[in-house]
């Protein structure tokens, strides 16, 4: 009995047997069912019978049992709604059951779809071509920009903005404010001060000074650059120093530059002395100095002068009265000093245009050379297309009060203006002993507190004008020496005689308080006559 199972095993499993278990799942299996097996009956199913003209048996019992189980998990009718609430879970298939196929239909697109994605790539391609058209603008409007700019800075090559140490340099100079220089008219007198310099020692060595030697040097010196453009700012600024000329046959030593060539000869302009050479000596380049820069200080007076005639209303200040510039003038913004022309190599004749070359080379030239020299003048005779029409710049509107100001009487403001440029004309016309005077009555209403606390504290009705300053440099805020307190205390004494007195005994001089004064009213009256003498 075991060996007839084998056998028939063994039958059954034929070369087609692999083949179709590769189909799919959901094929209707045969209509050929096996009788249903008894409890009393053999474990062996029995075989289907094979279908009439075929000489391939039909699947086993096993197989049919599979073919019936995926037959009922892929049903032919149509699959029940499914309720928006409800999930649909996804079950995986158990071992030996194949996957359900899905329908072709659920694959393919729609037409919808397919319309949809082709306007859309449609559209895509239309934007792709605007963006490429807008990037080629944007490269040629870069390309047109760049081009300007580069021109606008080969025309103006000192257009750019000055640092801040050059534009703000009248602010950072140390000690009380005074007639400060710009930035550039410092340099230039520092220039003025080496090319002097220069030109004394080889002058006085009766050697020629060409401008290649004090170029060199005065470079050296400053460590920046020095052109001919600053030689004629020094010219404008002083006419007298110098006498410039252009000769040759000039021993240079160097390979670079020929005898032949002509060269910008420096001469200093000295006053002759009898029976000897004049000689730039010491004084005389400090006298020089001096003069330079007194030209420099007197080319910002008329910049500073018509700032003043500018204003509103126009102030008028004495040129020997001013002793500082005005708070809103701009002393670093000062126009540069144009240079002056300076002798230039006389011109060799050279042939430059047809005619000349014409009126030169006329016997020389063949009849046919001739007449094409003579089209070619004039073509170039003929004059050129007038350019373009330069542009009128728009006219610039008046000045209007700000908007904070609307509604404030004019005579109101006049007078503010008035009192501002009172003040303003005080300040610049100030002496600077006048300026130390205000910087002490500044300091007085303190150091009057700090007199009456030393009185109270030694309790005494007198002190010796030593003791009491040695109290008071201990405990003033400000950084003074005894002389300077003394002169404090005695300034004091001139403005409030009935508070504080001196009196003069033997060598000493000691001073007495009147400790019962209210301190507030004396602050006041010293800070009234700061008030005072600061208009």
């Amino acid at each position: 009995m075991a060996q007839r199972r084998v056998t028939e095993f063994f039958a059954r499993r034929r070369p087609g047997s692999a083949a179709r278990r590769a189909k799919s799942a959901c094929r209707t299996p045969s209509s050929a069912v096996g009788p249903a097996l008894t409890p009393g009956s053999s474990r062996k199913r029995a075989r289907p019978p094979a279908a009439p003209g075929s000489s391939r048996p039909g699947p086993p019992a096993r197989r049919r049992l599979r073919l019936q189980d995926a037959q009922d998990s892929c049903p032919t009718s149509p699959p029940a709604p499914i309720s928006p609430g409800k999930k649909v879970k996804r079950t995986a298939p158990s071992e030996g059951q194949l996957p359900c196929l899905a329908a072709p239909k659920d694959k393919a697109l729609s037409k919808d779809t397919i319309s949809e994605l082709q306007s859309r790539l449609q559209r895509a391609r239309v934007l792709g071509a605007q963006a490429q058209a807008l990037r080629a603008s944007a490269q040629k409007d870069a390309k047109e920009t760049s081009t300007s700019e580069a021109e606008g800075s080969a025309e103006q090559p000192c257009g750019e903005k000055a640092p801040a140490y050059q534009r703000f340099h009248a602010l950072a100079q140390p000690g009380p404010p005074g007639l400060v220089l710009p930035y550039k008219y410092q340099v230039l007198a520092e220039m003025f001060r080496s090319m002097d310099t220069i030109v004394g020692m080889l002058h006085n060595r009766s050697e020629t000074v060409t401008f290649a030697k004090v170029k060199q040097a005065v470079q050296d010196m400053m460590r920046r650059r020095f052109e001919e453009r600053n030689v004629g700012q020094i010219k404008t600024v002083y006419p007298e120093s110098y006498r410039f000329r252009q000769e040759r046959n000039i021993p240079t030593f160097k390979d670079g530059v020929k005898r032949s060539d002509y060269q910008l000869t420096i001469e200093p302009v000295l006053e002759s002395e009898a029976g000897s050479a004049p000689q730039l000596t010491a004084s005389r380049l400090l006298q020089r100095r001096q003069l330079f820069s007194r030209n420099l200080v007197e080319r910002v007076k008329e910049h500073h002068r018509a700032f003043l005639a500018s204003l509103s209303p126009p102030m008028a200040v004495p040129e020997d009265q001013l002793t500082r510039w005005h708070p809103r003038f701009n002393v670093d913004g000062v126009p540069d000093i144009e240079p002056a022309e300076l002798p230039q190599p006389p011109s060799t004749e050279r042939l430059t245009t047809a005619q000349e070359v014409l009126a030169r080379a006329r016997s020389l030239m063949s009849p046919r050379m001739e007449k094409a020299l003579s089209d070619m003048a004039l073509r170039s005779a003929e004059p050129s297309s007038p350019g373009p029409p330069s542009p009128v710049l728009p006219a610039t509107p008046p000045a209007t009060p700000p908007s904070a100001l609307k509604g404030v009487s004019q005579a109101l403001l006049e007078r503010i203006r008035a009192k501002e440029a009172q003040k303003q004309l005080a300040q610049m016309t100030r002496r600077p002993e006048q300026e130390l005077r205000l910087q002490r009555l500044e300091r007085l209403p303190e150091l009057a507190r700090v007199l009456r606390g030393v009185f109270v504290s030694e309790r005494k009705p007198a002190l010796t004008m030593d003791v009491a300053c040695a109290r008071m440099v201990g405990s003033c805020r400000a950084a003074l020496s005894p002389g300077e307190m003394e002169q404090h205390v005695r300034l004091l004494a001139e403005l409030l005689p009935d508070w504080l007195s001196l009196h003069r005994i033997r060598t000493d001089t000691y001073i007495k308080l009147d400790k019962a004064t209210d301190l507030t009213s004396i602050a006041a009256r010293l800070a009234h006559q700061a008030r005072a003498e600061g208009l």
